[in-house]
């Protein structure tokens, strides 16, 4: 056995040692994670309480990176520095997502409030531990590099990667990961998801009392309507695989008054940035041409853009290599039956647990859903785990996605997670052929495609968009908050 393949081996027996010893403290983050359950830019809690691990732990912790209160950035090196590695993981709740763990019925913990109903809570547990897990081997057998962990608030806004990449984040990086809980266990590779544009359409016309002088008003909501008109006769035209949803953000205020200000929220997306780019363009000329026929006049507001996320083919490698040493967890039949009467009661089919690794997707299978990883994916190469913690069928966004977060089903999925995550990163930092492999794969990779951020270089997002949301509800929901705090052994 070479050098190099020895100090692989001893470096995973130590990280898994480390696990071992941790798992009652790392359960514990996820669920204290989970009780938090705050929507996007709105993780006061959730960060805090990650920023508290990581500095405990030695990392030295930047926060409000980019300008996003909420956003951090923690860093480790060891033996002068060696190759930079980079976690980045989201924390987000959804709005209405309020739903207690292990109640295989719709059971909010504060009816109405948001909470996590996709698993992101995992998704951050997973990323701290498998960097504190590397953090032991190195500092054991001596492993010369740089952890950089990333909190990227607002994942469910599409929102705040970009930023950090605009912002030189990730100019000294040389290899990225991501995790994400799902139903199964398995990797990707080449484009995984599409590119996205989020802006918000305004319109501003002149109220008057609508049953007595209406024509003296000039009518935003009307503006809005014959901009959703225009993108319907457009659908036509445009590729099956793009896409164009929205929500009317403010439609006026009551019948008898004109609407002087009316809203709505677009998403676009594309299979590449200049396909998302002309689908924006496009709606634009025709949210001006619904403010022409209305005599209205027209902002936008560019909220958020990102490229389709990718996956570098050696990573992949990588991350289904560790996945099948670890194996995929055992399930008792206990957790068989809650995942099966689980999916009776959300009204999906009902075939409970997979019991395999799946196979490697990609390389050209997106999926019509976008991230706000896809700038890191394009900068620097990226890997990306997906572990099982959740139930087939089950939907993300649905009160059923929250009943699996805090039961064994998703404790055992994080654990394994984080054995294979960890094993990828001290792979990366031990072997310097496959870092140079990586290099190599990516710049042929994305051979041909020059990278630059679609979001403007001066744009700062609104900061705060359900500030009003959690005015009302933090209060309801801060009796449900754990207070206990994990303690991590070395």
């Amino acid at each position: 056995m070479s050098a190099v393949l020895s100090t692989i081996r001893d470096a995973k027996s130590q990280a898994t040692a480390w696990i071992d010893r941790n798992t009652s403290a790392i359960l514990q983050t996820n669920d204290c994670l989970f009780s938090f359950g705050e929507p996007s830019m709105e993780e006061y809690e959730s960060a805090a309480f990650l920023v508290a691990l990581l500095k405990e732990a030695g990392f030295e912790v930047e926060t409000g990176i980019s300008g996003f209160p909420t956003a951090f950035v923690a860093t480790w090196s060891n033996k002068g520095g060696g190759p930079v590695i980079a976690l980045h993981a989201e924390y987000d709740g959804t709005p209405g997502g309020s739903q207690k763990s292990g109640s295989a019925t719709h059971d909010p913990i504060v009816p109405g409030a948001p909470g996590h109903a996709e698993g992101h809570q995992a998704n951050s547990t997973v990323m701290l531990a498998s960097a504190l897990a590397a953090k032991s081997a190195m500092e054991k057998l001596g492993i010369a590099g740089t952890l950089k962990l990333f909190g990227a608030p607002g994942e469910e806004l599409v929102l705040t990667r970009p930023y950090f990449v605009r912002d030189g984040y990730f100019d000294d990086v040389e290899i990225a990961f991501h995790n994400h809980i799902r139903d199964a266990f398995y990797t990707e590779v080449g484009q995984t998801q599409i590119s996205l544009i989020s802006a918000e359409f305004t319109f501003h016309g002149e109220s008057t009392h609508a049953g007595l002088t209406p024509w003296l008003g000039r009518d935003a909501l009307d503006a809005v309507i014959l901009m959703d008109n225009g993108m319907a006769q457009h659908r036509e035209h445009i590729r099956p695989e793009m896409r164009a949803h929205r929500v009317i953000t403010h439609g006026g205020t009551q019948p008898n008054v004109i609407t002087e200000k009316a809203a709505v929220w677009w998403y676009f997306r594309g299979l590449s940035a200049d396909e998302t780019r002309d689908l924006f363009e496009r709606a634009t000329e025709i949210a001006e041409g619904a403010a022409k026929m209305t005599r209205t006049t027209l902002s936008v507001d560019v909220k958020s853009a990102v490229w389709p996320t990718r996956c570098n083919r050696v990573l992949a490698a990588l991350l289904d290599r560790n996945m099948r040493d670890i194996g995929m967890p055992v399930w008792t039949d206990e957790e068989v039956s809650f995942a099966r009467r689980l999916q009776q009661s959300a009204g999906v089919r009902v075939d409970g647990l997979r019991t395999e690794i799946s196979p490697m997707r990609g390389p050209d299978q997106p999926e019509m859903s976008s991230n706000d990883c896809g700038d890191i994916s394009w900068k620097v190469p990226m890997g990306r785990l997906w572990f099982p913690g959740s139930v087939p069928n089950i939907h993300f966004h649905h009160w059923s996605g929250g009943a699996i977060l805090t039961t064994s089903i998703a404790h055992k999925g994080i654990i394994a997670a984080t054995k294979a995550l960890s094993g990828s990163i001290l792979e990366c930092l031990c072997d310097e052929a496959l870092r140079a492999e990586v290099r190599t794969s990516f710049s042929e990779e994305i051979a041909g495609t020059t990278y630059r951020p679609m979001i403007p270089l001066d744009r700062q997002p609104n900061l705060r968009p359900h500030e009003a949301l959690m005015k009302y509800y933090r209060p309801l929901m801060r009796e449900h908050y754990r207070t206990d705090r994990p303690v991590f052994e070395a």
